[in-house]
């Protein structure tokens, strides 16, 4: 465990905090640069009541993130969806996803949903994480549209 590690909800713009996401973005997958996370988004983010942006910080430096999001509808109710959860593989093993997780827990429940989300199969060693963590693997079937290049 890292002594001196925080996590918290980010609850107003810094650009460091944009700068700090979008380093971490190749970790997540090859195809994402690391240039900055885009500013409309985090501030989008930041300032819905339906979204939150998690960072996890060791000694001021982000070493990893999640986004959830609150989904509404009939069938569901409420559900939240995370995306985007990722941390510097060098300090992988040592804690800092987990208390991403139990601060992605709290907020779910401060919410009233339940979680879920999709994971590439190629990442087997996240997969073995949430299963240790209590999530269940569901059969379904993950289609995309793709509306903007």
């Amino acid at each position: 465990m890292l002594d001196n590690l925080t996590v918290k909800r980010l609850d107003k713009f810094d650009v460091n905090d944009a700068i700090g996401i979008g380093k971490l973005m190749p970790f997540l997958s090859q195809r994402l640069s690391d240039k900055p996370m885009s500013t409309e988004i985090l501030k989008a983010i930041i300032d819905s009541p339906n979204q939150v942006q998690i960072v996890a910080r060791l000694d001021n430096e982000i070493v990893g993130t999640a986004t959830l999001s609150l989904i509404l509808g009939p069938a569901v109710m409420k559900s939240a969806y995370l995306s985007d959860f990722v941390t510097n593989p060098n300090i992988r093993g040592k804690g800092v996803g987990s208390k991403i997780w139990d601060e992605m827990i709290a907020w779910c429940k401060e919410q009233d949903a339940n979680l879920t989300f999709t994971s590439k199969t190629k990442r087997e060693d996240a997969h073995r994480f949430y299963i240790n963590h209590g999530a269940e693997v569901h059969d379904t079937t993950v289609f995309k549209v793709t509306l903007r290049k």
